[in-house]
């Protein structure tokens, strides 16, 4: 089982060759650091996987085998933020952990991981401590030696690593320090990004594939690449299991599907109805195990909010059994997804349709003519589709049809958002107001799932010879929220729907 830290660290290098000599100062006395301690030298080698063409390094990951010191093993970093990364480790072995390798898969994917740059570091560790002997950071001082076939290149590093807890104030007030000694933030974001550069192999830049800039085609491109860019983001954030990491892959997969279909006068449908059709598949692949979290979370809040003289039988644990046994099956769905073929050959097909866009006459035009009739066309259909659930009564035909409406209202937030940055605050403004008939339309359709939801409950209750009056009190109030929500469409949409916001496009 692979294990996981987070690591918020900070890289220098001396500027000059004095500074280089004089060595790296005493940093007691900084901040909230009161002793430093030696904690000796180890030589540590460290040898890093990548494609080929460098996917992991041109995204910022780093993969390695290390031997040497107390954490010698395999250790995958995943960025987070500027100094800060996921580090995820596994036992030394000979070949790629398969835990490791399912999570650089959305990047390497049919490609061969092998041996780019080794790293043979000599490395002095010290322990920054403060008045309590806490360890606050360690301050390592490397020098190191890369090499990439017959080239080699060499550096003395400088690295603090902050301890659990303890705030970045600290890096910054050793930074202040370490200026005054002469010694810079590092301009390489890792070891390797640096051995590359000095090595002459720096990753290649990914193409953004647009056409002229400026028009609409490059502006619709440039947003199909920040999706598919954060579709492969998520995924291993998903098979680490983080909060919201499904929802956020979910919602990547909408946008790019919707993005097809509103610019259909930009992009050609033969190329991307296919595609559109396989982000359907991978959305409802996903949707499972986060229909299910969403779910749970509602029927959760809505237990605890009852009264105890409502809550009759094990209702707590009863939920909570049929959580587990629904979550398990879903999240072993989720994962197989992502371990198919054909997730594979979608993100594939995204690389290719960015590499070799299927450009119609539309994408030559001007952005500000192009974008607010897409916009539109969106909104138009979205104004039907409320106008015709309106207009039925109360039931299923109903939900069925507010259910579409609230997709369609999530296709015109998605548009106006895409075009925020043509179309500045006029598009804003329409996506917030739309977003508000998603919202209400969305709690509308969670409460029909739910009330699913709460007669399965309540007749596994009933089998199991447990009361199901708790279940039957959360139903009608589901039903009674349902209600509410029907009787608010009206006016959140009148102000949707206002004709300012349009013309303002």
């Amino acid at each position: 089982m692979a294990d996981t830290k987070r690591e918020i660290e900070r890289k220098f290098e001396f500027s000059k060759a004095k500074s280089a000599r004089r060595g790296v100062p005493d940093l007691t006395g900084t901040a909230a650091i009161a002793a430093v301690t030696d904690q000796g030298t180890v030589d540590l080698d460290a040898v890093y996987y990548d494609t080929p063409d460098q996917r992991l390094a041109a995204d910022g990951l780093t993969l390695r085998r290390r031997t040497g010191g107390a954490d010698e093993g395999w250790h995958l970093k995943l960025p987070v933020s500027p100094g800060v990364r996921d580090e995820v480790g596994a036992e030394l072995s000979d070949t790629v952990p398969p835990a490791l390798a399912a999570l650089v898969r959305s990047r390497v994917r049919d490609a061969a991981l092998a041996p780019q740059v080794r790293l043979v570091s000599s490395r002095r560790v010290s322990h920054l401590l403060d008045a309590a002997g806490a360890l606050l950071a360690e301050l390592s001082t490397d020098e190191v030696l890369a090499e990439r076939g017959d080239t080699t290149a060499g550096w003395t590093e400088v690295e603090v690593e902050l301890a659990d807890g303890v705030g970045p104030d600290l890096l910054d007030a050793v930074e202040k320090t370490f200026r005054k000694a002469g010694l810079k933030v590092s301009d390489a974001p890792s070891k390797l990004a640096r051995a590359l550069a000095e090595t002459d192999a720096e990753p290649p830049v990914r193409p953004s594939g647009g056409g002229p800039g400026g028009t609409a085609g490059a502006h619709v491109l440039a947003y199909l690449a920040e999706q598919r860019d954060a579709l492969v983001a998520q995924d291993p954030a998903v098979r680490r299991n983080l909060p919201d990491s499904v929802h956020q892959m979910r919602v990547a997969t909408r946008r790019l599907r919707s993005a097809f279909k509103t610019y259909r006068k930009v992009l050609d449908r033969e190329v991307t109805d296919p595609i559109g059709e396989e982000l359907r598949w991978l959305a409802a692949e996903l949707g499972v195990d986060r229909d299910q979290e969403v779910l749970m979370e509602r029927l959760q809040a809505h237990l605890a909010e009852l009264p105890r003289t409502l809550l009759t039988g094990p209702v707590r644990t009863r939920l909570r059994t049929w959580n587990t046994a629904r979550r398990t099956g879903s999240r072993r769905r989720t994962l197989a997804a992502l371990d198919s073929d054909r997730y594979v050959t979608l993100l594939n097909a995204l690389d290719a349709l960015l590499d070799e866009p299927p450009l119609l006459k539309g994408a030559a035009k001007s952005p500000k003519k192009v974008l607010p009739k897409a916009v539109l066309r969106d909104y138009a259909r979205l104004a039907t589709r409320i106008d015709s659930a309106l207009a039925l009564d109360g039931g299923k035909e109903r939900d069925l049809a507010l259910h579409e409406a609230r997709k369609a209202a999530k296709r015109v937030r998605y548009a106006a958002e895409s075009a925020e940055p043509v179309l500045g605050k006029p598009a804003k403004h329409l996506a917030k107001a739309v977003k508000k008939v998603q919202t209400l339309l969305g709690d509308h359709q969670d409460s029909v799932v739910a009330r699913d939801a709460l007669r399965g409950l309540a007749a596994q209750a009933t089998d199991a010879g447990e009361p199901a009056f708790t279940w039957g009190v959360l139903y009608g109030r589901e039903e009674a929220l349902a209600e509410r929500r029907e009787r608010e469409l009206p006016d959140i949409w009148a102000k949707a729907s206002a004709p300012a916001l349009r013309t303002a496009l």
